[in-house]
């Protein structure tokens, strides 16, 4: 007799997310349900699933984990991350994150 075991995803973890909105055929979704917890101002108009790994310049420098680059309906562009857990000096680490959209403007 096989039975069904349920399944629950939690969309607030890393894997969750991924796995509900980390697809092409699902951005529309994510779009949505970004603009319903983001503020007014930061509604987005389009996304791009950014390569989530960045890597130093040498192996010392620190490496910096993100998931999607975002444009505004008023033009602006800014990176979305979700995270659950508390972040210690979370304003020096978005600082950071800031530095690679502008890097790989400098290189195209």
């Amino acid at each position: 007799m096989n039975s069904i075991v349920g399944k629950n995803l939690n969309p607030l973890t890393d894997f969750g997310l991924k796995k509900l909105f980390g697809s092409e055929p699902n951005k529309d979704l994510l779009i949505d349900f970004l603009n319903q917890i983001l503020p007014e101002k930061h509604k987005i108009e389009t996304l791009t699933y950014a390569q989530n790994e960045h890597l130093g310049v040498s192996e010392i420098d620190r490496k910096a984990i993100f998931d999607l680059y975002c444009i505004g309906e008023t033009g602006e562009k800014f990176i979305v991350e979700i995270q659950k857990a508390k972040q210690n000096y979370f304003k020096n680490r978005s600082v950071f994150y800031s530095t690679f959209p502008i890097q790989e403007y400098r290189c195209k």
